[in-house]
């Protein structure tokens, strides 16, 4: 009975990190490399989704490059166009990253900078599991890397992306020989994720 009850109790644990993932919105990325489907969790981290949408429903991604790439890591983007050009952007988000999702592979995070509440509008696909990405403390080198999603379909495309030539542009490095390319970015109903449908 004991361990029936350890069993469900994994179930229940296991789950709860994604919970209700058959209701959570999603937004599907079309790359020049193909598609990612991300499934955003708005119970864990409410204000990163919110923003991630605006800048969806803005079209603030839609021909951003994934500008940076490692392998046995992540790949980042959201921040650039072409040319490495910047995108402008005056947000700075409270950072969620103690709402207990780890930075798993699959995950989707927030890019920042050193200051804890520095993220914007950049995010990363984590290819591997990245422990060192998250919370720890609430202290500038414990605060960790905001998750809010994961990858649900489409992880091949990321890995793939995370493995093409890359060097150094400028003062940037880990940069795609090749552009990477976020085609577009749409929010869909669940039922309709693959088909790209709005």
């Amino acid at each position: 009975m004991k361990s029936l009850m350890l069993f469900l109790g994994f179930l229940f644990f296991g789950t709860a990190a994604f919970a209700q993932s058959d209701l959570a919105e999603r937004v599907v990325l079309e790359t020049n490399h193909g598609t990612i489907v991300i499934e955003l969790d708005r119970e864990n981290a409410p204000i990163t989704v919110d923003s991630f949408l605006e800048n969806v429903h803005a079209g603030t991604y839609e021909g951003s490059l994934f500008h940076r790439v490692m392998p046995n890591f992540m790949i980042q983007g959201g921040g650039f166009m072409p040319g490495m050009k910047p995108i402008e952007t005056d947000k700075s988000l409270l950072n969620e990253a103690d709402n207990g999702l780890k930075n798993l592979r699959g995950t989707v995070a927030m890019a920042r900078r050193q200051d804890p509440d520095s993220a914007s509008i950049q995010f990363f696909i984590n290819v591997v599991d990245n422990v060192a990405l998250d919370h720890t403390s609430k202290s500038p080198r414990g605060w960790g890397y905001a998750v809010f999603g994961r990858v649900v379909e489409g992880m091949d495309v990321a890995d793939a992306i995370s493995k093409v030539a890359r060097g150094r542009v400028g003062a940037f490095g880990d940069v795609p020989d090749e552009p990477v390319v976020i085609e577009s970015a749409k929010r869909v109903a669940p039922q309709s994720a693959t088909a790209g449908e709005e």
